[in-house]
């Protein structure tokens, strides 16, 4: 199943991402290596022939090269042929061929267009007061304004540090039926005030959105008009009447591509590499500006995903440039110095509901008219989309999240030459969704920040390994299946999910190794060295009640194969669980033994009886 393409038909599936390159599933073959007088099993780097090469990630060239190299040329003084920006929009081509006016222009896939045109009629009519309303409210203010709002429990601290202000109430006012209102901005007539502790974070968006961002020059060429021009049946938001353009002026009115969207999304990208802990709640709000622009009947879902697209290019142009990396570098540091201050926790999202929002909306529901079992392709410079996201990556491996979380090919738009049409940045900023390549992860606690603690919320997938190194703690919580078995060397890894150890050996050669709740696989065999530490929590019976009774009888950690034990494992109890002895790991079959079993720090004893070891609380 190419990533992606079922998830709204089978929710229970919604983080798995899958790789045409990954239809069939065998062991990676290990070799053993001695740690500590303890056989260790290390995955055999390059052992399967369906583990990727870099030219999996290596860049396309798009109609101009990469846009990252050619983004000055998007301008309304450049020729349409060498606009930068039209190169990346011109999956639009497959659909419709530009005319000389407005209305001269002509259908290349008129199921398509037709289609996109009734999802804008759907839209408005179903769509309450309140929606319609509150998408007059998006529509009027500075994108930049809204967007910060995805900076969820920080908004208010924020607003207050750079005196954000907008003279759009929340309300619509009547006079908006007839009159049309802009936006006014603060007291001194700006969005925010590019001073104080976090004025940097104002400076970056604004050179994000001022990096040759404009939208103008495509709705110039493409041609593609409004959704109102093409069927009456579009209701628009009663407020929104006031902001239509007389027909005279269609020509220089286009829909295509959404301005409104490109901005918002320019905004949130901006601010989620300053704030990256609040970067799944600004790609939704990113995502709710672009729904808005359908919603008030301003704009089609082709137009919102042109602009949706433009803005991705746009800002790894503007990330990648050397003129804007002093603003990106105060940015960042003053965000996260500040973030640090107010001892504000970071908003917390439903990810698996957010992603299916998401991920929804970067396709709209469209069909896949075209080739879906297409290679992701990972623009030249995406991987600073996501740098700040997953600073202890490095860029090649930042890539690798990309290539691993991407749409499926096939839907409109999308399949732009370079690919960012395919990149779900929400995804992206959750960590791997395949290993295709071995993966070797060092996190230093000392850098802070997710450098220190993190967590990969994708289902993962794939025939690579992954190692974990360094004194940071990597938390796996997705429904996994990577085959290439898991080895720890440093820090800490928890498993959050009862697949989150994929489905080879599990290796823990000098780490702590934490189950914190419920009980996890190993589908294959569990080595533990001298200096490691298995830290686990009882667990609940398989009805989620507490174990009671003479024997708390269903184990923390299975493991399929066999386990060789050693080191130490520290285990604690369920409030309220009373037994005489717990059940902390089941195996095939066990060899060796720890040398320390702990309860909350107190040497205990432990056995193993019927292939199940067992802490005695006598």
């Amino acid at each position: 199943m190419p990533r992606f393409v079922e998830r709204h038909k089978a929710p229970d599936e919604r983080h798995k991402m899958s790789s045409p390159a990954l239809l069939r599933r065998s062991a990676v073959p290990l070799i053993l290596a001695v740690a500590s007088g303890t056989l260790i099993a290390t995955p055999t780097s390059g052992a399967d022939d369906r583990l990727l090469d870099d030219s999996a990630i290596a860049p396309h060239a798009g109609p101009h090269g990469s846009f990252i190299d050619a983004w000055a040329t998007n301008t309304g003084d450049t020729a349409a042929e060498d606009n930068a920006a039209i190169g990346v929009l011109s999956g639009m081509y497959e659909l419709w061929t530009p005319g000389d006016d407005w209305n001269t222009g002509v259908a290349v896939a008129p199921e398509v267009l037709d289609d996109n045109i009734q999802q804008v009629v759907d839209i408005t009519t179903s769509a309450t007061q309140a929606q319609q309303e509150r998408a007059y409210v998006i529509d009027r203010r500075n994108q930049n304004f809204t967007a910060a709002e995805g900076l969820g429990a920080f908004s208010d601290a924020y607003a207050a540090a750079v005196n954000l202000g907008t003279t759009i109430p929340d309300e619509a006012p009547d006079a908006a039926l007839t009159q049309k209102f802009d936006d006014a901005g603060n007291a001194n007539g700006r969005w925010a005030d590019a001073t104080g502790p976090v004025g940097s974070t104002v400076e970056l968006v604004e050179a994000v959105r001022g990096h040759a961002a404009s939208s103008n020059p495509s709705k110039n060429h493409f041609q593609y008009a409004r959704p109102y021009r093409w069927s009456d049946d579009v209701e628009m938001a009663p407020w929104a009447v006031p902001l239509k353009r007389p027909v005279e002026e269609a020509a220089s009115d286009g829909g295509f591509p959404s301005g409104h969207t490109n901005a918002g999304h320019m905004a949130a990208n901006a601010l989620a590499y300053a704030f990256p802990q609040q970067f799944d709640e600004l790609m939704l709000k990113a995502a709710e500006i672009g729904t808005s622009r359908i919603e008030v009947g301003m704009h089609s879902p082709l137009d919102v995903m042109g602009g949706r697209i433009l803005s991705t290019a746009i800002t790894a142009g503007a990330l990648n440039d050397p003129a804007l990396a002093d603003v990106k570098s105060r940015a960042l540091a003053d965000a996260q110095a500040w973030v640090d201050g107010t001892g504000i926790e970071p908003t917390s999202v439903d990810y698996g509901a957010a992603l299916d929002t998401y991920t929804e909306y970067l396709t709209f529901g469209f069909a896949q008219a075209g080739a879906t079992d297409e290679p992701m392709r990972v623009p030249a410079g995406a991987e600073a989309l996501i740098e700040s996201r997953l600073p202890y990556l490095t860029d090649a491996q930042r890539r690798w999240v990309i290539h691993s979380t991407g749409l499926a090919s096939g839907y409109p738009l999308n399949d732009d030459a370079e690919g960012w049409g395919r990149i779900n940045l929400l995804a992206a900023g959750n960590g791997y969704g395949a290993f295709d390549t071995d993966v070797a992860v060092t996190m230093d606690a000392a850098d802070g920040g997710f450098s220190a603690s993190d967590e990969w919320k994708n289902d993962i997938e794939g025939a690579g390994s992954l190692t974990k190194d360094g004194s940071g703690s990597l938390t796996l919580s997705g429904d996994n299946a990577y085959e290439g078995g898991t080895r720890l060397l440093g820090g800490e890894l928890v498993a959050a999910s009862e697949t989150a150890l994929g489905s080879g050996d599990v290796a823990n050669v000098g780490g702590t190794l934490t189950v914190p709740s419920g009980a996890v696989e190993v589908a294959g065999d569990y080595t533990q060295s001298a200096d490691a530490v298995l830290e686990l929590a009882a667990a609940t019976d398989g009805n989620g009640a507490k174990q009671r009774g003479a024997a708390a009888h269903r184990p923390a950690l299975r493991v399929d194969g066999e386990a060789v034990l050693d080191g130490t494992l520290a285990f604690s109890l369920p409030d309220g669980l009373r037994a005489k002895r717990v059940a902390l790991i089941a195996a095939d079959d066990f060899r060796g033994a720890f040398d320390r079993v702990t309860l909350d720090g107190v040497p205990v004893k432990a056995e193993i009886e019927r292939g199940v070891l067992y802490a005695e609380l006598r």
